[in-house]
């Protein structure tokens, strides 16, 4: 019973859409109706600005970390902590106060990831870095590749199978979210980075 509670309770500190918080709350704007629409950081900085950008992507990481500590504070195992971060970013990505749907997933999941294994999220940082910074300027690439990265690093250095299980359920879903990037990179339309605009701006 207390792992089910735990379960929910980190679906449901995930569900909280801080990007429509932190924009409504600290500068009068929903995010919703601004840029690609998303609730994420990415968005938030197209938005809100850098400061806003900035909240937002340490707000949705805490969110992701937060069960995942407290699981491992209550002594529960792996399998636990791997659910409770699951339901972390499902709770993202899923929102019930946004009628079921939500941001990509990218940071909630480096939050989880980071109190599960520093080092994996490390080589996760690593591979945005790469895609959305070094080999294209999309923070949609970046943020795949992060994903992606994910399951071979928690194996790594984790050795746990529910880690790793939680680290491809995850990198699907992030995958997943992304559908419409997928087609816009395809298109040769998707938007880069704000400032990286010089790089690759959308053919229109």
């Amino acid at each position: 019973m207390a792992d089910a509670l735990l379960a929910i309770f980190a679906f449901a500190v995930g569900s909280i859409p801080f990007g429509l918080v932190v924009g409504r709350l600290f500068f009068s704007t929903d995010i919703r109706a601004q840029g690609s629409g998303n609730i994420g950081a990415m968005n938030a900085l197209r938005s809100l600005g850098k400061r806003g950008a900035a909240a937002v992507l340490l707000l949705d990481a805490a969110k992701g970390a937060l069960p995942v500590l407290l699981a491992a504070h209550f002594g529960r195992g792996d399998a636990v902590q791997a659910v409770a971060a699951l339901a972390a970013v499902l709770g993202h990505c899923f929102s019930p106060w946004l009628a079921f749907n939500g941001g990509k997933g990218v940071a909630t999941m480096l939050g989880a990831t980071l109190a599960l294994s520093p080092a994996a999220v490390a080589v996760a940082i690593a591979g945005w870095l790469l895609g959305a910074l070094v080999l294209t300027p999309y923070s949609s690439v970046g943020s795949m590749l992060a994903g992606l990265l994910v399951v071979p690093s928690l194996w790594l250095f984790t050795r746990s199978a529910w880690e790793t299980l939680y680290g491809a359920a995850v990198a699907l879903l992030i995958v997943y979210r992304h559908r419409e990037n997928i087609e816009r990179l395809r298109a040769g339309v998707e938007n880069p980075i704000p400032f990286l605009k010089g790089r690759g701006a959308p053919k229109k």
